[in-house]
């Protein structure tokens, strides 16, 4: 590509978890700050709302001009949740403009039904439909859809290569600095061209970097922008559920292969700002709404099934209407969902080491590790710590194996079509359970410290363990894991107490653990040549529980850690 680079931008570099946007809408449309975020008192409330409501993690007063505040209200915006603020230049009348769209920052009809999206993939499908009408200015002129834009150079890539999948790199460099007034077939050579000469290199990053530098002489801004847009852009992008990461690239999902060949139809748009606005604010369509295509895109998707060898049974659906038609593919998505997951439970055990790396990111409260070779680089991002904590354990669990229930039925967090968290899990279940032959293991985790852990952690950790006792015809044991264990914690679950309504006394068995001594353990089970079970840890937990009666919080505490020393 010749002449001065611009990189468009699917999302917003202030929000960058896309995920998180369903939580922050559902606070902001509870509050009494609708309509009133257009000034900086109104913005700087509204984050001090999403923090205290645990959507965010930022420090009191940190956002005192409203600048984070306005990019929570442009992110509503932009996606057609909230009614956006219009202008005569955009085909809007001159007198009472807003009333050709909606009262301003008011949720849309399109904001009401991504409220209701109850699942991982109906929030997906809300990001597709609006990534599809949200568009950016191409250069010349027109306006095209960039994750529409996405799936097409994928798509010709494809028929080169018999592949969707690019790297970071090469969406980084070409896919995000491109757009449809571009010819996609030397769109898709740079691409390739880029791709022969690192194989060739001998130093992957430096090769990156000299890349990045080259086509920064070309880019009026700081070149470091090429990262840092593309990671923001691939989060928006995979948010639709029709892109999934490939390494630390990404690739078109398998299963929507149809529906991706039916969003690229058309590329670059001349409809109307205002026309855009209206659709976006009261529901984009997708082609899966039309009856023909919804069928076609249902059948293609049960030959997949059942290429896998897999069960179906979709009887219980009329296929009288696109409705009926779509409710049938999302329950044959859901069981392909499961089967992935367990391939993907499978995979753990030899990724022991990459776990180990993400609790030591953890343990830092974020941060990224990159690896000296071409894999993929891991990033815990500061504000999903505690997401990153739950998830990294599920892994870590999964990894150990011999489970009796599936990977799905361990977590109580959701999880997006890469398996990566999309938040933590409800107060009101445990985190993790995770049911073996012959015992069951409840796991709580936190990232609170000091006395407020005990305050927070003390009766909802003692409850969940109570009430899985009640259910299981097997012995019950709790894992308590944090980043720092406090001792009134320790003190707490060391007396293990709880009494059923009736009255019953239950002996509860809690071991706290701090991340960094869970971590120790695991690196060890890993690295004995016997190999990881269950039983490692269960016994480890069973002597620490006749340690808790014998000794006060701190002697136990102390235990407890100098047990875990050998293990480093």
């Amino acid at each position: 590509m010749d002449g001065k680079i611009q990189i468009w931008q699917v999302g917003n570099t202030g929000v960058r978890n896309p995920m998180r946007i369903q939580d922050a809408l559902m606070v902001y449309a509870k509050s009494d700050l609708v309509g009133k975020l257009r000034s900086v008192e109104g913005a700087s409330l509204l984050m001090s709302l999403l923090s205290a409501k645990g959507v965010l993690n930022n420090q009191a007063g940190k956002d005192s001009s409203g600048s984070y505040g306005r990019k929570w209200r442009l992110v509503f915006n932009q996606n057609g949740f909230t009614y956006p603020e219009v202008a005569v230049k955009y085909g809007f009348r001159k007198e009472d403009k807003q009333n050709d769209l909606g009262a301003i920052d008011h949720l849309t009809p399109f904001g009401e039904a991504f409220l209701k999206a109850n699942t991982v993939p109906a929030v997906q499908e809300c990001f597709l439909r609006s990534m599809i009408i949200n568009m950016k200015k191409a250069k010349n002129g027109k306006y095209f859809s960039p994750l529409s834009w996405t799936l097409a150079v994928l798509l010709e890539l494809e028929k080169k290569t018999g592949n969707t999948a690019v790297s970071f790199v090469e969406f980084a460099t070409c896919i995000q600095t491109s757009d449809p007034s571009n010819n996609i077939m030397v769109i898709v050579d740079d691409i390739l061209k880029i791709r022969k000469q690192k194989q060739k290199s001998t130093a992957k990053k430096v090769f990156d970097r000299n890349l990045y530098e080259k086509l920064g002489e070309r880019y009026p801004k700081r070149a470091e922008n090429f990262k840092e847009y593309g990671d923001m852009n691939l989060r928006y992008l995979r948010a639709s559920g029709i892109i999934q990461r490939k390494g630390r690239g990404i690739a078109i999902v398998k299963e929507k292969h149809k529906l991706t060949i039916a969003l690229t139809k058309k590329l670059l748009s001349e409809d109307s700002q205002l026309s855009r606005y209206q659709i976006l604010c009261t529901g984009p369509k997708l082609p899966i709404d039309d009856i023909n295509m919804a069928r076609e895109i249902l059948e293609d998707l049960i030959i997949q099934y059942k290429s896998r060898h897999l069960e179906i049974d979709i009887s219980e659906y009329s296929m009288g209407s696109a409705i009926d038609i779509n409710n049938a593919r999302r329950s044959i998505e859901a069981k392909l969902s499961e089967a992935n997951e367990l391939i993907y439970a499978e995979q753990q055990a030899s990724e022991w080491r990459e776990i180990s790396d993400y609790m030591s990111l953890i343990m830092k409260r974020g941060g990224t590790k990159e690896y000296d070779d071409d894999r993929e680089m891991i990033k815990v991002p500061k504000e999903e710590v505690a997401a990153y904590l739950e998830w990294v354990i599920w892994r870590a669990i999964l990894a150990i194996d011999h489970l009796k229930n599936a990977p799905y039925q361990v977590r109580s967090f959701r999880v997006d079509q890469d398996f990566m968290p999309v938040n933590t899990a409800p107060g009101n279940r445990p985190d993790l359970v995770a049911e073996f032959d012959d015992c069951v293991l409840i796991i709580e985790v936190t990232m609170s410290e000091n006395s407020r852990q005990e305050a927070m952690e003390g009766e909802p950790v003692r409850r969940h363990l109570a009430d899985a006792m009640q259910i299981y015809n097997k012995p019950v044991y709790g894992l308590f894991i944090a980043r720092n264990v406090d001792v009134n914690t320790v003190e707490t679950f060391r007396h293990g107490v709880w009494y059923t309504k009736d009255e019953n006394k239950l002996d509860l068995h809690i071991v706290p653990f701090s991340l960094k001594q869970f971590k120790l353990f695991f690196e060890g089970i890993f690295k004995d040549n016997d190999g990881a079970k269950p039983t490692q840890l269960i016994n480890l937990m069973s002597a620490f529980d006749m340690d808790r009666k014998l000794l006060d919080a701190p002697q136990w505490k102390h235990r407890i850690e100098e047990t875990m020393i050998p293990y480093n």
